[in-house]
């Protein structure tokens, strides 16, 4: 096997992990459009929760930590063809292109308000800021960025402290770095922005994963790869536990024992997204590092239809949110809505708060958001491959 041919094998388990959390995320989506509890009570709380629920919530928290990783490793194999000086300003140009798109383009498909009265941070600006942070970073050694993305990751809980004391209420550029609780702040009359993910933890979850790019370097044996990936993602795992059972440190809010086992073993597992704790890496990352070492050598029909999510990730984020989106929209007419409905409290329209159908029925629409989507992004995928137009990259 030659060198190009062991390269590419190696970028196809990236291409079909990603593939997979691309899948599962649109679940999460779907649930907020459609679940009829989505906007009456949280879906990881233990005392109101059921166990469907919360996995349905809690597997689509390997999404964005196992999106952003793989983000930085991609990084690190586009740098393998590339200068550390192209590289830097193929990462800026990238990441600001992602700010401006989360802005334009992902926040009215979240809302369909016209008027972008509400402008939300999510994760494509997390993605695109992280990518600015990289870009800024390649030109260190990678010893250094190594360093700076563990530090970051171990050590960004430790501003939970005096978050807590000061009950959250902290400057806009604090909240804009570390604490991202879907803080409003008003930039225009009538216009605010809604921070839901503070750069920091992101940015060193991105610095790790380019970090981890060198695993997969063509003079990598392959067997120690996947022993390296799975002993980091076991020993991610154990952290966890270990850090969850001392209840002190890596998460904000403690776990505590409730009425039942099964309660309490929710509890445990409920560990905090917004901004991503320590535990919240772990626990996410582990299994997904252990995930990539067991796909690399798959060879079937499932990762062949997987692996084409994989491959065109941005295409495939922006056409889901839209098309999740209108049909909300069909269904907000169909269930007897109209003018008067389409703004609610919430700052989606077409979405009213007392709206929606069952978990069952959100599996269903899932599944059908999903299959609509494959051929589309299948003809972009092939499309890509067979030209090399510039603006191929950034889309």
């Amino acid at each position: 096997m030659d060198q190009l041919t062991a390269v590419k094998k190696r970028v196809q388990s990236i291409d079909v992990l990603r593939g997979i959390v691309m899948i599962i995320m649109a679940l999460d989506h779907v649930r907020d459009y459609f679940h009829a509890d989505a906007f009456q009570h949280d879906p990881l709380d233990p005392a109101t929760t059921t166990p469907i629920l919360f996995f349905t919530r809690f597997i689509t928290h390997f999404c964005a930590p196992t999106f952003v990783f793989l983000a930085g490793t991609s990084s690190y194999l586009v740098g393998l063809r590339k200068t550390k000086s192209a590289l830097s300003s193929f990462l800026l140009k990238r990441g600001l292109w992602l700010i401006l798109i989360e802005v334009v383009l992902i926040s009215f498909g979240w809302t369909f308000n016209p008027l972008y009265n509400t402008i939300i941070f999510q994760v494509i600006w997390a993605i695109g800021i992280s990518m600015v942070m990289l870009g800024l970073a390649v030109r260190l050694p990678y010893g250094v960025i190594f360093a700076l993305g563990a530090l970051i990751v171990l050590g960004h809980n430790l501003l939970d402290f005096p978050e807590a004391a000061h009950n959250h209420t902290v400057p806009f550029f604090w909240d804009l770095l570390h604490d991202g609780r879907f803080d409003t702040y008003t930039f225009a009359p009538g216009h605010t922005l809604v921070i839901a993910y503070a750069f920091a933890p992101w940015a060193g979850i991105m610095f790790l994963g380019y970090c981890a790019g060198k695993l997969f370097a063509p003079t990598v044996d392959s067997h120690k790869r996947q022993q390296a990936l799975v002993g980091i993602g076991l020993g991610l795992i154990v952290l966890f536990v270990a850090l969850r059972l001392m209840n002190d440190y890596g998460n904000p809010l403690s776990w505590t024992p409730q009425k039942t086992a099964m309660a309490s073993f929710l509890s445990f597992m409920n560990v905090h997204k917004y901004p991503p704790s320590l535990m919240y890496t772990c626990i996410t990352l582990g299994p997904a590092l252990v995930a990539l070492a067991l796909l690399e050598n798959v060879q079937n029909r499932f990762a062949s239809f997987v692996k084409v999510f994989g491959r065109v990730p941005f295409f495939y984020y922006v056409l889901h949110l839209y098309l999740i989106h209108i049909l909300t929209v069909i269904a907000f007419y169909a269930s007897g809505y109209g003018a008067k409905d389409i703004v609610s409290p919430s700052p989606f329209f077409f979405r009213p708060i007392q709206f929606g159908y069952s978990l069952g029925v959100v599996y269903l629409i899932w599944a059908l958001v999903i299959l609509i989507l494959y051929p589309l992004c299948r003809w972009y995928n092939n499309y890509k491959s067979s030209h090399s137009q510039w603006w191929l990259s950034y889309l």
